[in-house]
Order: structure tokens, then sequence, then C-alpha cells
């Protein structure tokens, strides 16, 4: 099973190579959530089966061609251009919560709600290998992005449980930024509800070591789109 996946063209062309030296052959797709960045592993595994968590599907059925839409805006602003077009089709509906077994060998996968970032969005627990994939939460390059269709109050309760996954977590992959160990995802985890108190409260105060000028264009969208 692959989670998410890279962005740039160039990434995606060496991913099947740099999974199968590593003796790693996905079998089947997952995306923690409908943005398009995290939709693209469609364009490295065309035929493997896409899952998604319920409420994602939801979100592409709600509004259908956004991710292509937002894929090529993005591409278009960075100069990157694809071979193919991302398809979207056979996707299938995972149940959140719920488990999701993996082969013959009894593991399997925990997939827990992780709404707030957006309308939609799944953490994937491995505990057979001791991984939590947590989507765009627990970054160490980026605050809390309150994006339209999430909001503070989803975020704060997706980081409440996200507590207990990262508590029984080795390694905490999040969607942008270095995946982390245990005690530096606990230390952002308590950065970021930090950030929601002092969002909601109206002050501009951005995580050590996140207050760059971006991180700023981002705080100021989420006070223009969540703070009355």
């Amino acid at each position: 099973m692959l989670v998410d996946a890279p962005y740039f063209p160039d990434e995606l062309e060496m991913l099947p190579g740099v999974l199968g030296q590593a003796g790693f052959r996905p079998d089947a797709l997952l995306a923690t959530h409908a943005d398009f960045d995290h939709l693209l592993a469609r364009l490295a595994f065309p035929d493997l089966p896409l899952g998604v968590g319920e409420a994602t599907m939801e979100r592409i059925r709600a509004k259908p061609g956004e991710a292509q839409r937002d894929l090529r805006f993005y591409d278009a602003s960075h100069y990157v251009e694809r071979e193919r077009p991302l398809g979207l089709g056979g996707v299938r509906v995972l149940p959140v919560p719920g488990k999701l077994e993996l082969g013959t060998a009894g593991e399997e996968l925990e997939l827990h709600p992780a709404e707030g970032h957006a309308a939609d969005g799944t953490a994937v627990m491995a505990p057979f290998a001791g991984v939590l994939v947590c989507g765009d939460y627990l970054s160490d390059v980026e605050i809390p992005l309150v994006a339209a269709g999430g909001s503070p109050a989803g975020y704060r309760s997706t980081l409440e449980r996200l507590v207990s996954l990262v508590e029984r977590a080795e390694t905490v992959v999040p969607g942008h930024g270095s995946p982390l160990a245990r005690a530096g995802a606990l230390a952002l985890l308590e950065a970021d509800v930090a950030y929601l108190d002092a969002l909601e409260a109206g002050r501009d105060e951005l995580p050590p070591g996140r207050d760059t000028s971006r991180q700023r264009e981002i705080h100021a969208d989420n006070v223009a789109k969540h703070v009355a």
C-alpha cells in the first residue's frame, strides 16, 4: 500500500524504480484526502486501485474535476509540464474509522478520521511498522493550514485524536516536511495547539521555526477565512 505521493514529475517517474529497489512493490494506493497533491500516486501507478475515506469520496463527487483544475493551476504557476492528466476513475471507498487488512500475514492499517485541515481527511496508522501517516498535520515546515471546508475546531479535534496515535508510533510521516520521531511529533502537536489558541484569540503568533513569509501568508488566509 502506497499512501500519498510526491509532486514533481521526475519524482513520480522515479518512484516505481525506487520502491522496487527497496523491495516494495505496491498493489494499491491510498490518499489521505482530496487535495490534488495527495492524489498524484495515480500518475506513477495509473493501473492500481486508489482507496479513499468516505468523506474524501464525498468531496470528489461533490466537486468533480476540482483536483485536476487545481493541479493544472499549480503546475502552470511553477512551470511544470506533465505527460498525461490525472485520472481518478475507479476510486474505492474505505470506511473511516476502520481497518484495512494487508495480504495474508495478519497485518492491517488503521484508518482514523482527520478532518479540520479540509472537510475530509484520513490518518493512517500501521501498528506493525510503528508508522503514522497523518496527511496535512504535524508538519515541521508548515503551520496549521485551515483550508476552505476545514475549521479550527475540526483541526483541533484531529490533533486531539492524533495524540494517542503519535504515542503509539515510532515514526510520524506528515504530508509536508520531514519524518518525525515520537518526541518531535508530540512537541509539534503542542505547538500547533498553541497556534490555534492564538489564532482564535486574534493573536499573530506563529510556531517557533515556522515564522516565514510564506507561513505568514497562510496565517493571513487562516484569519480571513476563519476568524470573525
